[in-house]
């Protein structure tokens, strides 16, 4: 569904009036505030495949600090690699990283085999750090789930599962609205649950890694 078509179907559960725009009644872009608050909600609940996204760096030699551009700060990385020199990457701590960088009078140069997350560039994009520092050019590939920008116009689909988000903001606008003879939104919450439980399972069987659990 598109923005406009998930708020006017919370409108329809309410018994309200539709809208032919987003922002054509204040009640309306209330409930497209609800609608970009449970995406938000859906997207953090699991690493859905369609939020995933790969996001390629190409070294420069001596430079070892480079920006996930497009990435943002709420992501998770589901891996990375050293395509040139056919390696994983290895995520480290910052610790571990500062002293690689710092302690040795002259940081290695080499093929790049190690990374960590060390702040943010001026457009918000998170940036990583390498180690060894590269000494030629690399393609370093990492990849990423990545949510989706927040809905604004009327015609962008969400796209994690629309019916998730529909019953989120449904139970979000419930709660705003008192009880009206229908049902609550305890009721609408606890629906909302069972089926993100649903879609969860149903996707999780498609990707084995969904399915261990490691000791740690």
């Amino acid at each position: 569904m598109t923005f406009l078509e998930l708020i006017n179907d919370v409108l329809i559960r309410l018994r309200e009036t539709q809208v032919s725009t987003n922002a054509e009644t204040s009640y309306s872009t209330l409930i497209g505030k609800f609608v970009n608050d449970a995406k938000r909600q859906v997207e953090d609940a699991f690493s859905w495949n369609i939020l995933g996204t790969d996001i390629t760096i190409t070294t420069v030699a001596a430079t070892y600090q480079y920006a996930l551009t497009g990435a943002g700060q709420k992501f998770q990385v589901q891996d990375a690699i050293n395509s040139t020199a056919n390696i994983g990457l290895t995520n480290i701590s910052f610790v571990e990283m500062n002293r690689y960088q710092n302690f040795a009078i002259t940081p290695a140069a080499t093929i790049p085999s190690m990374y960590a997350f060390e702040g943010v560039n001026g457009s918000g994009d998170t940036k990583v750090t390498l180690y060894p520092r590269p000494d030629a050019v690399y393609s370093l590939r990492f990849s990423l789930t990545v949510p989706q920008a927040t809905l604004a116009a009327d015609g962008t689909s969400v796209l994690v599962p629309d019916v998730l988000v529909a019953q989120n903001a449904y139970a979000r606008a419930l709660a705003e609205r008192g009880e009206d003879g229908g049902i609550n939104s305890s009721e609408a919450y606890q629906l909302y649950r069972t089926m993100l439980s649903d879609y969860i399972a149903l996707e999780g069987t498609r990707y084995p890694e969904n399915q261990e659990f490691v000791a740690i």
